[in-house]
């Protein structure tokens, strides 16, 4: 018997199912504010180069009169943002006059930012603008650096030390990296400290996913799955509201890294996964665990007759069917799961690519980044709804294929769209974004789905690692904006289509049973493959037996 056998014989989806995937989601919907918050953090207010200092002119023009004259226009109608006049320009004061050739510089003398809606950001703190305005991704960029890191790190730590330490050890991480965010003055230790949270990310997705996962029976895997994708969904819209009540970028940051102190306070009644516990050989506290489920359960009874041996006999079955991985060389070992390995790579990086690409760079619609951050994050609740439904009774390849194909459209048309006719940007982007979210919620599913359990872990976890690889190169693909407009639309809609298409290349598992080795594995394609060539010779057989020729009939 398997180990959910006896997870259902303790009550199945009972109180402590809900209670502790609840407690484990909420730190969720938080951790996906600190994903999407440098777009209010880091948010550009309009600005222009600070006039020179001590000109008695300015107070005899007035300060608007004086703008016009030191800071020239930019061709929409607004100051330039970089540039100003060495000397003023009295002529451009007079109704429809114009400077041709005048002399320009830098801003010399700083910036004057617009803090109608930002009073505050990292960009106006360190003038992050000009010839700085990389660093504004680069800051980004040090996140997902330490989210790829910590996918490593984590993931290492989780087979060592179970799940629950490192993920208790994660809340505290990013409650005081992220306070320590919020209070340091320099550059440097910001972005050190978003390395330090975006390490914290792997270590608390991973780990939650795990435990719900290994504590839940079969038939509510499929919906704590689901919650999973909507809870972070419900983190863009909570990150919306607070980032509407609280401008100041240092308060914000503090407010959404806070919380995370009360989840570590929480976390330590979570029990640790039995099933780990099991495996490593800690059968007396997988007991004791197993008997606290199934007295929130209400089969107290049930968990009191339970001993070393029963449950031991219950986990055996699983184990025994075969070996943990401990080489990712297993992932390119045989040619099966060297395919499914390299499409997945494709399929995740280009996922992650495209779905941070349009997400983290809010501004460039033209439209209050609330609202738009609001509609990112509306949009994926009916768009998860159709994957989920897809799944289920189209199949899990023409999903996440239809998904990646059609956002990367949306993207690549988005760049024909007038600059003016912002609406329709905004829109097509979000149901771009609202692809992808999708196809990354069906992608989780469909890679457990693919690896054989004896390197299930492994397969996921590498694959996990090309995601952050595309994460970290989406905020280095926008600098390329700045040399042409077409590059960033088309580096991340391109990749998306060919991760379609690459998915087309791997096998369908709706309705099929989980395989448990990579033999196993090899064994299943190879069926496959020697059905196909029966069904092939069976119709040629047919043709020929009424005097049709297969090539006529094909031509």
């Amino acid at each position: 018997m398997a180990f959910t056998d006896l997870l259902d014989a303790l009550g199945g989806v009972g109180r402590f199912q809900l209670v502790s995937t609840a407690l484990l989601l909420l730190p969720c919907s938080l951790l996906a504010c600190h994903n999407f918050l440098q777009n209010f953090t880091a948010a550009v207010p309009p600005h222009h180069c600070q006039s020179p200092a001590n000109h008695s002119a300015a107070a005899v023009y007035g300060s608007g009169a004086w703008l016009r004259a030191t800071v020239p226009l930019h061709p929409l109608g607004l100051p330039e943002p970089c540039r100003r006049f060495t000397r003023p320009q009295w002529a451009l004061l007079s109704p429809n006059a114009s400077v041709d050739g005048a002399a320009t510089e830098g801003c010399k003398d700083g910036w004057v930012y617009d803090r109608s809606v930002f009073p505050s950001t990292i960009v106006t703190e360190w003038d992050l603008v000009c010839e700085a305005r990389t660093l504004r991704d680069l800051a980004q960029s040090a996140y997902m650096a330490g989210v790829l890191a910590g996918a490593a790190v984590f993931g290492s730590l989780a087979d060592r030390l179970g799940r629950k330490a490192p993920l208790v050890w994660s809340y505290l991480q990013l409650a005081v990296s992220g306070a320590a965010t919020a209070y340091f003055s320099s550059f440097g230790t910001y972005c050190f400290c978003r390395f330090l949270m975006g390490m914290t990310f792997s270590g608390i997705i991973l780990n939650s996913l795990s435990l719900v996962v290994e504590w839940m029976p079969t038939r509510g895997r499929t919906v704590a799955g689901i919650l999973l994708g909507y809870s972070f969904t419900s983190g863009q819209l909570i990150l919306a509201g607070v980032a509407y009540l609280i401008r100041p970028w240092r308060w914000l940051q503090f407010a959404v890294s806070v919380p995370f102190l009360i989840f570590f306070l929480y976390s330590w009644w979570l029990p640790e996964s039995s099933r780990w516990l099991l495996l490593h050989g800690k059968t007396q506290v997988a007991l004791k665990n197993l008997r606290k489920v199934a007295a929130m359960n209400g089969r107290k009874e049930e968990g009191e007759r339970l001993t070393k041996e029963v449950v031991s006999s219950y986990i055996q079955s699983e184990f025994a069917a075969g070996r943990p991985s401990n080489s990712v060389l297993d992932l390119f070992r045989t040619p099966a799961i060297r395919k499914v390995t390299c499409c997945l790579m494709v399929v995740w990086f280009s996922n992650s690519l495209a779905y941070y690409g349009l997400a983290m760079d809010l501004q460039k619609f033209g439209l209050s980044v609330y609202l738009v951050q609001v509609l990112f994050g509306v949009i994926d609740i009916p768009a998860m709804l159709v994957a989920t439904t897809t799944m289920i009774y189209v199949g899990r390849r023409a999903t996440v294929a239809s998904f990646l194909i059609l956002a990367g459209l949306m993207v690549i048309s988005n760049m024909f769209v007038p600059e003016d006719m912002q609406s329709l940007r905004t829109a097509q982007a979000a149901l771009g974004k609202g692809c992808l979210a999708s196809s990354f919620i069906c992608v989780y599913l469909f890679t457990g789905e693919l690896y054989p359990t004896e390197i299930r872990q492994m397969g996921m976890g590498f694959a996990s690692v090309n995601a952050r690889l595309g994460g970290l190169a989406a905020p280095l693909l926008t600098m390329l904006g700045e040399f042409s407009a077409v590059l960033p639309p088309v580096g991340f809609g391109a990749p998306s289509i060919l991760a379609g298409l690459a998915v087309c290349f791997l096998a369908e598992t709706r309705d099929l049973p989980l395989v448990e080795t990579i033999e196993a594995m090899e064994r299943r394609v190879k069926e496959r493959l020697s059905r196909n060539d029966a069904e092939e010779k069976g119709e040629e057989v047919s043709l020929q037996q009424l005097g049709v020729s297969p090539l006529k009939e094909t031509i």
